[in-house]
């Protein structure tokens, strides 16, 4: 997988090694729920999520440059994977940020990378997102990286968490 870097940032392949890191900012209960998850109870918890769910294309770690810790996740699933029913040359993205660096841009830098690799590298034509209503500063990242609100709202019964609540859909398409 290839590496992406930013400014600020390095989106690099997730590592075992980033396990105790991740398990410091995924038990945050502040965090995962956000994200449609349960927060991690165990640093063999993160280390099993590492080897099963961020192992796979399209998934990267947010390295901070400035102290080379993982930060967050970043990344993208195809339609076969997607909470989302979405074309075939379309993709779901998404993205988590440990609490202490909300606010600082740090999201919307690495999903500026994500987009621009989604579109020119992978060749997808359109990008799509959601968002629950009550993390709105989730959708103000996608706004900022030029997704709009579809209008929409779904639920995706397949999160650990708020399965049962509507998320707000957004969608980015590719401008030649």
């Amino acid at each position: 997988m290839q590496i992406l870097e930013t400014k600020r940032l390095v989106l690099r392949p997730w590592r075992e090694s980033d396990a105790e890191t991740l398990f410091k900012y995924a038990s945050d209960p502040e965090v995962g729920p956000r994200a449609g998850w349960q927060p991690h109870k165990s640093v063999e918890e993160s280390l099993d999520i590492i080897r099963n769910v961020f192992c796979g294309e399209g998934m990267w770690a947010v390295e901070l440059k400035e102290t080379s810790e993982v930060i967050g996740c970043v990344g993208y699933l195809p339609a076969s994977c997607s909470n989302l029913d979405i074309g075939d040359d379309q993709c779901e993205v998404g993205y988590w940020i440990a609490r202490p660096y909300w606010g600082k841009g740090i999201c919307t830098e690495a999903m500026r990378a994500v987009v621009d690799y989604c579109f020119n590298v992978k060749g997808f034509s359109v990008l799509w997102g959601d968002f629950f209503p009550e993390n709105p500063a989730s959708g103000r990242v996608m706004e900022k990286c030029g997704f709009a609100d579809t209008g929409h709202q779904v639920l995706c019964p397949n999160l650990e968490v708020g399965a049962d609540m509507p998320v707000r859909v957004m969608r980015l398409e590719y401008a030649l």
